[in-house]
């Protein structure tokens, strides 16, 4: 009798415990459409993509990774969601004067349709149509460089850098139209080939989450982004301190990164600079005359800062066999602060601005209502604000990261 007690009492215990697991990655649809606590990965991480070589772009997608360093992949979303991005910056989830917003990016990734569908579905979110001739509100496309169908190959780490940068700019901005152009290669011929198309096609917005160190002859590609009222948004990078191309341009927004803590009720807790977040002195551009930091000659990288870190990173779902898994991964980089920041753009829709996107920050900054001073952490040993936290303007978060739009 008190052996058969003992073992219903453990029966109970774990019955209790596995009721408790369940709760605690299910909670009721929020406002935001989030139907999961997200259980977030904390481990190593790894980079998506090969790493640039000459004339070539890398993107900045970092993957967190299991014990025995694979993907880690799961069958419900690991990592932040809509409800906590939407709660940490405190923005809205649709727009009344929404943007259009172009992702660019190499390679296709074919399964972006019903990847993006997936994610919508996972997290409560209406369902985003494909543009046609029928469709008149918010939908997704996705061209070639040349604006056309005849996708490039497929690459399966460009597809799940892809598939968070189609995902967190939706997420964001849940009513702007989406359009995501794939370049050929990542060449950076072929992807300003992109670049250019996204503008062709309307877009208010251009995320791009790829580059480079920098290189002698980049100020030649600048001419590219020299459109006032269209907003560029680059990675600044995942290599810590040490400046890159695209986001050394004086005509883009440059995305730095954070690690992003929150509240059990999504709000925002506190963030420090991501230990690979990218930043420095140009060796090559010009200082724009919105910057006013004296301890570099020329442009400082970078802008503004949102969450990198791929501890706390994106919930993305991708099904095109990343190193032979498809599922829920949790993603991170600046590659994942570019689209984040970019949405918000959308969100904004400041298209009759008077000079440079990257300008309006400056001009609008407010550490008591706009923006996060992020103050704590370093990304180098440069001894300098250039590489650590600090207030007011640093290299890796540049002012900081958004407190509602405001300061875009």
């Amino acid at each position: 009798m008190m052996l058969l007690m003992k073992k219903r009492s453990i029966l109970s215990i774990l019955s209790c415990l596995s009721f408790i697991s369940l709760i605690a990655l299910q909670v009721p649809v929020g406002a935001h459409g989030n139907n999961y606590v997200p259980h977030l990965l904390k481990g190593k991480h790894q980079r998506v993509c090969d790493a640039a070589a000459a004339s070539m772009a890398g993107c900045f997608a970092r993957v967190e990774t299991d014990k025995s360093n694979n993907p880690a992949v799961t069958t419900l979303p690991a990592g932040y969601g809509p409800a906590q991005f939407h709660g940490a910056y405190q923005t809205p989830g649709t727009s009344l004067n929404p943007g259009t917003i172009a992702v660019v990016a190499a390679y296709d990734a074919p399964n972006i349709v019903s990847d993006l569908a997936t994610y919508n579905k996972t997290f409560g979110l209406p369902v985003f149509p494909s543009c046609s001739r029928t469709v008149t509100a918010a939908c997704f496309q996705k061209v070639d460089q040349n604006g056309g169908t005849n996708y490039p190959q497929r690459n399966s780490g460009w597809a799940l850098e892809i598939s968070m940068d189609v995902e967190m700019a939706h997420q964001t901005c849940q009513n702007c139209k989406l359009i995501l152009v794939e370049a050929s290669s990542a060449s950076y011929t072929n992807l300003m080939k992109a670049v250019d198309r996204a503008r062709q096609m309307g877009a208010t917005v251009v995320s791009n989450s790829y580059g480079s160190n920098e290189f002698s002859g980049e100020t030649a590609y600048d001419n590219h982004f020299n459109f006032p009222g269209v907003a560029f948004v680059f990675s600044s990078g995942d290599s810590g301190y040490g400046a890159s191309y695209p986001a050394g341009s004086p005509f883009v927004t440059a995305a730095g990164g954070t690690t992003l803590n929150i509240t059990a009720a999504n709000a925002w807790q506190a963030e420090t600079v991501w230990n690979g977040s990218g930043s420095g002195c140009s060796a090559y551009e010009l200082k724009p005359s919105f910057q006013t930091d004296t301890g570099c000659l020329r442009r400082s990288i970078a802008d503004v800062a949102a969450d990198a870190d791929p501890n706390t990173g994106a919930a993305v779902y991708d099904s095109y066999s990343y190193q032979g898994m498809r599922g829920w991964f949790q993603v991170g980089g600046t590659s994942l602060s570019a689209p984040l920041i970019a949405g918000m753009y959308g969100l904004a829709n400041n298209v009759a601005l008077p000079a440079f996107a990257n300008s309006v920050p400056y001009a609008n900054f407010n550490y008591a209502s706009n923006l996060h001073d992020v103050t704590v952490g370093t990304n180098g040993n440069c001894g300098t604000y250039l590489c650590q936290g600090t207030a007011g303007y640093d290299g890796p978060t540049g002012l900081g990261s958004p407190l509602g739009l405001g300061a875009l």
